[in-house]
């Protein structure tokens, strides 16, 4: 397999190798590493599994990004459908520049706390209640390392800067600005404007596309809204 089709199939399947490496680095350095590094450590793999879970097991995003997102109301008409490239790029950047950051320095709040507020609101709103609301599912490729990933990550993470004093008021604007620039930057002038696209030179292949079967449960969720709709005009 050429180097930049294994890099376009697999990047995620890599990054959980990455993810088992650090989970081993910060158990065998836990006593040494404070709270805060034990904390932006934890997010990073955090994240790396989280594309995992969307992307390999058991996937399914890249259908939920083009017939899910791209069919809720005017999405259509701003963002282009998910290929290889654009996911591959734009998803390595978000957790081998945005959520890494932080892990090499730690006591910039500002920048761990916007990594925390992406996962622990964005990522839970955007799986936990968008998708599984469309799918009317309890669960949708994300859910698990959102919900039990960076709830619990979110919520240790800001107690403790709030409790020592960390993250006044312009440390939370600061990373609410750093937060919206960076994925402005990635998921739509990366991902959208220079790698995306109607036509893709490297579309998702079926398998990546049929992964969880989302186009079956948004048939199936689509029948029952319009069977709920029939009984009501009865």
């Amino acid at each position: 397999m050429e180097l930049s089709r294994l890099f376009r199939r697999h990047w995620h399947d890599i990054g959980l190798a990455f993810a088992l490496i650090a989970a081993v680095y910060l158990l065998l350095r836990w006593t040494d590493l404070d709270v805060l590094q034990r904390l932006v450590i934890a997010n990073f793999i955090v994240v790396l599994l989280h594309q995992f879970e969307e992307y390999s097991w058991p996937g399914g995003f890249p259908a939920v990004a083009n017939l899910v997102f791209m069919r809720l109301a005017g999405m259509s008409r701003y963002f282009k459908p998910l290929n290889q490239l654009s996911s591959a790029v734009a998803n390595v950047v978000f957790a081998y520049v945005f959520y890494l950051l932080p892990v090499f320095f730690p006591h910039v709040i500002w920048l761990g706390l916007a990594t925390v507020l992406v996962g622990a609101v964005l990522q839970v709103i955007g799986h936990a209640l968008v998708v599984n609301y469309q799918l009317r599912s309890l669960y949708s490729p994300g859910v698990a390392t959102a919900v039990f990933g960076w709830i619990p990550l979110g919520v240790i993470y800001i107690y403790y800067v709030q409790r020592h004093g960390l993250a006044d008021g312009w440390v939370w604007l600061a990373a609410i600005v750093y937060m919206a620039v960076a994925m402005t930057l990635i998921f739509y002038v990366i991902e959208q404007r220079l790698l995306g696209g109607d036509d893709p030179p490297y579309p998702f292949e079926n398998d990546e596309m049929e992964r969880f079967h989302i186009a079956d449960q948004l048939a199936a969720a689509r029948r029952t809204r319009e069977a709920k709709r029939g009984n009501a005009g009865e």
